[in-house]
């Protein structure tokens, strides 16, 4: 069984729980721990479980909201921590006490019960990965932080069951807001993050008779709302707004069974 849940998704931080049962054994891994530690060990709490629980953690990209503390939570408590050579180094190339593992594009990582695949993203980080979750039966696309989808993108996520997907911005949210003219422009950019519009389109191209879940994450708490979200995924998924899933930055979302 292939089960996953935000433990918050926003700019002040994100961190997705995937969790595969099979036989008896139960494996976890953790992408992002963009949190403190402290903060994390809360989170964590409130899924019923503790950092000791988690077998790896994968860090897509070394920005602060996603890396956080996965240097001090793998010191502590021993876990390895895989990203890609452009993330380690970009983050200052730290010691993790042989505990780090180097992750590439299209390589396959093995973490007890769970088969992951990395895939490239164009995004403003060194080497950003997003990835490809799999028990064997269920598998589940995780694609937040990149500024526009790629063929290669599509290619990686096909036919996945279930999906949490980048909906950062409205656009005409991200025009009036507050932001500096630089900042809206690395938002909106080909390398910065997902759009409403381009999230959808990436879901309607996704779609097909096995997705399950889509869940709506990273949404900007200043330039966007739950509910244009919700409106526009129904209009690509086809459904109700009440039943599209959004995470949050407070409180992520429940778990979700595939």
């Amino acid at each position: 069984m292939l089960r996953f849940r935000s433990l918050g998704s926003g700019s002040t931080g994100n961190a997705t729980l995937v969790e595969a049962r099979s036989e008896g054994r139960t494996s976890r891994l953790l992408i992002d721990c963009g949190f403190g530690i402290r903060e994390l060990d809360k989170r964590l709490a409130r899924a019923g479980l503790a950092a000791s629980d988690i077998d790896a953690v994968f860090i897509t990209h070394e920005h602060g909201d996603h890396i956080g503390c996965a240097r001090n939570l793998s010191k502590r408590d021993r876990i390895p921590v895989w990203m890609s050579e452009g993330t380690w180094l970009a983050n200052g190339g730290h010691d993790y006490e042989g505990r780090l593992r180097l992750a590439r594009d299209g390589m396959a990582i093995d973490v007890g019960e769970l088969q992951v695949r990395p895939f490239t993203v164009p995004h403003d980080a060194r080497e950003p990965l997003q990835l490809r979750c799999s028990d064997g039966n269920r598998t589940l696309g995780v694609l937040t932080d990149l500024g526009h989808v790629t063929p290669h993108v599509i290619g990686q996520l096909q036919k996945v069951d279930a999906l949490l997907l980048e909906f950062n911005h409205d656009v005409d949210l991200l025009a009036a807001s507050a932001y500096p003219p630089f900042l809206k422009l690395r938002v909106g950019g080909n390398y910065g993050h997902l759009s409403n519009s381009a999230a959808a389109e990436i879901a309607r191209t996704l779609l097909h008779d096995g997705l399950r879940h889509v869940l709506a994450a990273h949404l900007s708490e200043q330039n966007n709302r739950p509910d244009i979200v919700r409106r526009l995924m129904a209009e690509a998924l086809g459904g109700a707004e009440r039943d599209m899933l959004t995470a949050d930055a407070a409180e992520g979302s429940a778990w979700l069974d595939l």
